[in-house]
């Protein structure tokens, strides 16, 4: 039992890659204290990966490492890799980093008896034993043996070094071209190396992908996927597949579409926080209109947003939507906005992806609009749309980013939907439709809701109109023949205003026919009143005049 726990809690060592994303492929990063095989074609990163080991083991980890090249002199090597930010000369001088170049001609090897590395390893470990190196690049191993046509010496070589290699207990990383039916030239370097990862740079429909895939992996489990990295000014950065669990954290909170009276569809009035939004229309029905409303409104929440536009320059943008009401350069001023414009066609679908993870990393937005996803369908075939629509809509959940997307759609008669609105539309939480409704010699805007999960909302299209001021959603009117909208609203409001007035006339008029009737009842009443108290007056002297015979008979009759 004892044991059978013991199993369970080890952990395979592992050294950090110092690459963005590899370390979550590797489940760790490279094996320490093991070789680990890169190759592949040229201009694939072989180098440069190898390079971004070693000195992120030092800066971040402090570990020293030997960088030995077989090809490149050392100036050109500092030189080149300057420009990503990594100065060599300062962690030569710190006595971290050992940068070694080995001369290697075959012109000037002549085959004479045994042929082994033993000069190699006297100076390898001599510079490893000087700094007390962790990390060790040998870069590339088939300038080693150039001068070598005997397979069975090269072969067995290739075994000793890997052998010395771990005897030193350095984790080590050999770079090697590849061969043309075989991983490597030599094609023994794959079996000996205990993790082999093929670095791959194609281009397809001239766009530029670079991919990694990880072979094998001894001891440890591993993506085994083709992995898009992207190369910059920051180095090498690797997109894995993110998980297919769908265990990310929920929200309850509810964020404003900027919209009243888009709001006011949604039982819940807004969003859910963390949600994914798509907007879909045809062109001209104000897509980019409602994004920025959105994104307008989440920055005036403090909530950090980044817009990425694929038809409008930022400069652009901020102008159009000036005409609306709608003031982004404050927001872009004090950094809570920011717009990324390019054409989708600048990097490939996967670079997309990249670029997006590293500004979530970076400046940790809570909103990202994408505007609008539908070009991004130029870039790739359409399981390769598919695949990216997934994993960034995944990526976002994860991070609990709010999304909106808009997609353009193509006004076809059939009405079947575009390949990214089909491809997402089941993925979003919210889908929003804006449409054309064209009447008698105009077209009106019109947006309804199609679904929104976990929030009830309204069925009704509603007419919306674009002012200076901005969009303002209209009262739903409806005629003999249903909706009503643009003239024939306004046409059906103009007879209602004139039927209503006809209405309030007939009603004053009546009004006045009634005053006029009471008067003349209240004079008649009057009138009344008056010969009742004249008839009234009349009776009382009469009884008066009574009441005074009566007292003079009963005064005579005393007498």
């Amino acid at each position: 039992m004892q044991e059978q726990t013991k199993s369970h809690s080890f952990i395979f060592p592992k050294s950090s890659t110092g690459v963005d994303g590899l370390d979550e492929i590797t489940n760790g990063g490279f094996p320490k204290g093991r070789p680990t095989l890169i190759c592949g074609g040229a201009g694939c990163g072989k180098t440069l990966l190898s390079m971004q080991f070693l000195i992120k083991g030092i800066t971040e980890h402090n570990e020293p490492g030997v960088f030995m090249s077989f090809e490149e002199p050392s100036d050109d090597l500092t030189l080149n890799v300057k420009s990503l930010g990594f100065d060599l000369e300062k962690l030569k001088k710190s006595k971290k980093l050992i940068v070694d170049h080995v001369r290697v001609e075959r012109s000037e090897i002549e085959e004479a008896g045994e042929y082994d590395l033993d000069g190699l390893f006297i100076r390898l470990g001599h510079a490893i034993d000087s700094i007390k190196a962790k990390r060790v690049v040998l870069d590339t191993i088939e300038s080693l043996f150039a001068g070598l046509d005997n397979q069975a010496i090269l072969r067995a070589e290739l075994r000793r070094l890997f052998s010395w290699l771990k005897q030193k207990g350095v984790t080590a990383i050999i770079t090697g071209e590849r061969g043309e039916a075989t991983l490597t030239r030599q094609g023994l370097e794959e079996y000996v190396s205990d993790c082999v990862i093929v670095l791959d740079h194609r281009v397809t429909e001239q766009v530029s992908t670079r991919r990694l895939r990880i072979v094998k992996y001894r001891g440890s489990t591993h993506g085994t996927n083709e992995y898009p990295f992207l190369i910059d000014e920051n180095g090498i950065s690797v997109l894995p597949i993110t998980s297919l669990k769908l265990n990310n954290e929920v929200s309850s909170d509810v964020v404003s579409s900027g919209l009243a009276g888009l709001d006011g569809m949604f039982e819940g009035g807004g969003f859910y926080r963390g949600s994914n939004i798509l907007v879909s229309g045809t062109a001209g029905t104000a897509k980019t209109t409602i994004a920025c409303y959105f994104a307008t409104q989440q920055c005036k929440n403090k909530e950090k947003t980044v817009y990425f536009a694929f038809e409008e320059s930022p400069q652009q943008l901020v102008r159009n939507m000036k005409s609306v009401g709608v003031d982004l350069q404050k927001f872009l001023d004090n950094g809570t906005l920011q717009i990324h414009s390019s054409r989708p066609s600048l990097n490939g679908l996967e670079l997309h992806l990249l670029t997006l993870r590293k500004l979530i990393k970076e400046f940790k937005p809570t909103t990202i609009i994408i505007d609008p996803i539908s070009n991004l369908i130029s870039v790739g075939s359409e399981h390769e749309v598919k695949s990216m629509l997934v994993r960034l809509i995944d990526m976002l959940k994860v991070n609990n980013i709010t999304a909106l997307f808009t997609s353009l759609n193509k006004q076809t008669e059939n009405f079947r939907p575009d390949l990214a609105e089909e491809s997402v539309s089941s993925l979003v939480d919210t889908w929003i439709t804006v449409r054309d409704m064209e009447g008698i010699g105009e077209r009106n805007r019109g947006v309804f809701i199609i679904k929104s999960r976990g929030m009830g909302h309204s069925n009704q299209v509603r007419e919306f109109i674009i002012t200076n001021n901005g969009i303002e959603l209209l009262d739903v009117e409806l005629g003999p023949q249903g909706i009503l909208t643009g003239s024939a609203r306004k046409s059906y409001q103009f007879k209602k205003t004139i039927s209503d007035i006809k209405l309030q006339n007939e009603i004053s008029r009546k009004d006045r026919e009634i005053e006029r009737k009471r008067r003349v009842l209240q004079a008649n009443i009057e009138a009344l009143r008056n010969e009742f108290e004249s008839a009234e007056e009349e009776l009382s002297i009469l009884k008066a005049t009574e009441l005074l015979q009566e007292k003079l008979s009963s005064n005579r009759k005393k007498e």
